[in-house]
């Protein structure tokens, strides 16, 4: 039998995958503080210079001319980054977001070829590790390079770790895990807030935050290994293990598994494969630099849209929460669009691209005023609805879109792609000075383009996986291929 079919002997989605998948899911409220953590460790509490003609150029005379609020410590009031500093806290967000660039890339390959488990298990230890540094950093420079590492390994760990939530279960039940993943990100948002309301103390909030990682990272030597990563190395009977003990966890018999070799399984011992192979067949370079550009535009519109739908007056921590809160309706959305046969995960995607680029073009023609049921800001937070819903969907769909043995080095490049999007999107609003609409023209032609982009990919709703590049000469994989088989581009 092949993969999927062993799939259904398993209960394909019964009580013990529940179990692994639910736990990885919740490690993405530990990725979420982590990734969050700048916003409010980082966050300027109101102080008062006390004379403004001489603020002293050495540091530690700065308690005697600069006064701090007292209602919370940040990296701010510890290490005087104000007036000509200010910049460093922007400094060590950017940083972590080029570890998150690394770490996407370096992980993705490294797991395709040693394996999902090893991987993200060391990740997950030197995130923790690098954490707890930030945390008791005696200087900005230690704090400033250990996000850095945090980052790396932070997106490296989260994008294995969503890559084994999709292939412990049925490819059934992927859109089903995959929004889940992304519902509790947003979550965890909140939930970083209400930590960070009732503790205000940046070292002690940074050091809580961190201590979920030791509970997830010795729960996940309990996980197994990926069967389709397994599978896809030609790794076969420890694939059936997996499998048979994934079906004695769903109380279901015992059931004799015996999975056919596929045509492109490598052999133990053999050439492994790379993210080279992605610029090595047609049809992968076409549909890489298509989900690349989604990828892209999908950060810079959502990450465009939060620093440039209206920053929210008030609270802080309220601020924070709501941040994450305005997500969660974007996750029902994509999950019952994504199933339909009608729309499936392509123009899912396109149709949420669409609309969050509409959104962005409209809000121009508005007025300010909120005499209007529909105005600016109900137009933009419309935008970030759409475009997290897209977001969430492109996760599950990229990862169906790449064979199992180039999954994590596709899903890297994609994320790479992502990162840099991320990065550019607070440069946008520098448009303002040619055109105070610059900004939102901008962003609605990049996910219009995008949506149309998203049309030329296949369709993969009610699609078999592929397992190996080779399964893509297949009838059903093919895309982008103008006729060609696979061998033509080997």
């Amino acid at each position: 039998m092949d993969l999927d079919e062993a799939f259904l002997h398993t209960g394909e989605f019964g009580r013990y995958q529940k179990r692994l998948t639910g736990f990885l899911v919740l490690l993405q409220v530990y990725v979420a503080s982590q990734s969050m953590l700048i916003v409010l460790v980082g966050a300027v509490p109101e102080y008062h210079v006390i004379d403004q003609e001489n603020i002293p150029e050495s540091k530690e005379d700065y308690d005697k001319y600069v006064h701090y609020a007292n209602n919370f410590t940040s990296i701010v009031s510890e290490w005087h980054l104000i007036k000509h500093e200010a910049y460093k806290v922007n400094l060590a967000s950017s940083l972590f977001f080029a570890g998150l660039l690394i770490g996407n890339v370096l992980f993705g390959p490294l797991s395709d070829k040693l394996g999902r488990k090893p991987v993200y298990l060391s990740g997950l230890f030197f995130d923790i590790i690098f954490g707890y540094l930030a945390a008791l950093a005696p200087s900005y420079e230690v704090f400033a390079i250990s996000r850095f590492f945090v980052g790396v390994m932070n997106g490296g760990m989260a994008l294995v770790s969503f890559v084994l939530t999709q292939e412990y279960v049925g490819k059934s039940y992927w859109a089903l895990t995959g929004s889940l993943t992304n519902l509790t990100f947003a979550l965890g948002i909140a939930l970083y807030a209400l930590l960070g309301f009732y503790i205000r103390n940046w070292r002690t909030l940074a050091f809580v935050a961190n201590c979920p990682g030791i509970f997830f990272f010795l729960l996940s030597f309990l996980l197994p290994e990926s069967p389709r990563w397994l599978y896809s190395q030609g790794y076969t009977a420890e694939a059936e293990k997996v499998l048979e003990s994934i079906a004695v966890g769903n109380s279901v018999n015992r059931p004799v598994i015996k999975l056919r070799l596929g045509a492109g399984a490598a052999k133990s011992g053999g050439p492994a494969h790379s993210v080279l192979d992605l610029v090595r067949y047609e049809v992968l370079r076409w549909r890489t630099l298509i989900l690349m550009y989604i990828w892209y535009v999908c950060s810079l519109v959502y990450y465009g849209l939060t620093l440039n739908a209206g920053e929210l007056k008030g609270n802080l921590y309220l601020n924070v929460a709501l941040s994450g809160l305005v997500e969660v309706p974007a996750f029902p959305l994509c999950l019952y669009f994504i199933e339909k046969s009608w729309c499936g995960r392509g123009r899912a995607t396109s149709g949420f691209l669409v609309f969050a680029g509409l959104g962005c073009i409209f809000t121009m023609f508005l007025p300010e005023s909120n005499d209007y049921l529909i105005n600016s800001t109900v137009l933009a937070l419309f935008g970030k609805l759409s475009v997290s819903a897209a977001f969430n969907v492109v996760y599950v769909y990229t990862s169906e879109l790449y064979p199992t043995v180039v999954r994590n080095a596709g899903l890297g490049v994609c994320a790479m792609a992502c990162r840099f999007g991320g990065i550019l999107a607070p440069f946008v609003p520098a448009l303002k000075s040619l055109n105070p609409s610059m900004p939102f023209v901008a962003f609605g032609i990049s996910g219009i383009s995008a949506g149309i982009f998203s049309l030329l990919l296949p369709e993969t709703c009610n699609k078999p996986i592929a397992e190996n590049i080779e399964d893509l000469q297949l009838p059903a994989y093919q895309l982008l291929s103008k006729g060609d088989n696979i061998d033509a581009r080997i």
